[in-house]
């Protein structure tokens, strides 16, 4: 098992330092762990491309398309994680097997995301969340119908494991990792507002009904939607 910290910092290398040492001394940040670079050579690095020096930017202007499965779960923290639940979560990751590859990923909330009304736009996990967790597992394109079970019941072992550490009332998720578990619309698309708010509030909490009025003047019937689209409002399945 192994703990890798990235980030990225708008400043040089002068300016973070000092600002590493005040609020996280126990990472022992060094200036050789620190690697400066442009905005877009920061693009390339981030999203995984193989880099050398000097970083090779042109890659972005590529239409090369990776090919590859993964399955995301979100939640949302308002607490900090208590330091002996970290041996449960350690323990799942060690018991799987080495095919199994699973990813825990802390982003760090707060400062201006948290300055904006949770109203502003529809995206409301804004003051009060301290990180999101993102629990991931990726596959190749050649794995079997196993490869992804193994990987779909580790992510849910993990979740369920997490349950009394994250937000409740409800149990907030981000809308671009959609989770199908937490209910989808039926297939002919007559789902009410009632029973999408399942999953609708968890995405966008109040600003669901906000949208779900934007929606009914926009679509009234229905016609661009996918499995957790927002559906309009309909006065024979829904109450005013």
């Amino acid at each position: 098992m192994v703990s890798v910290f990235t980030a990225l910092f708008l400043g040089g290398v002068d300016r973070l330092l000092p600002l590493m040492q005040d609020s996280f001394p126990e990472l022992g940040l060094t200036r050789k762990d620190c690697r400066e670079m442009t905005f877009v050579e920061s693009i390339v690095y981030l999203d995984g491309y193989e880099v050398e020096e000097p970083i090779n930017v042109d890659v972005l202007l590529g239409r090369d398309f990776h090919v590859r499965f993964f399955r995301g779960k979100v939640d949302y923290l308002t607490e900090p994680i208590p330091e002996e639940a970290f041996q449960g979560i350690y323990d799942i990751f060690l018991e799987q097997d080495q095919e199994t590859n699973g990813v825990l990923m802390f982003f760090p909330y707060g400062g201006k995301i948290s300055e904006i009304s949770e109203s502003e736009i529809p995206y409301p996990h804004r003051a009060g969340n301290i990180y999101t967790l993102l629990y991931y597992a990726g596959w190749d394109l050649e794995s079997t119908d196993d490869t992804y079970q193994r990987h779909d019941n580790m992510l849910k072992k993990l979740f369920n494991y997490m349950t009394p550490y994250v937000a409740k009332n409800p149990r907030t998720a981000y809308i671009n990792y959609r989770d199908l578990d937490v209910g989808t619309n039926n297939k002919l698309g007559h789902t009410s507002v009632q029973e999408a708010s399942v999953w609708g509030k968890k995405y966008f909490k109040n600003n669901f009904y906000r949208l779900v009025h934007v929606k009914t003047m926009v679509d009234p019937e229905n016609f661009f939607r996918n499995e957790q689209s927002i559906p309009p409002f309909n006065l024979v399945k829904d109450e005013l």
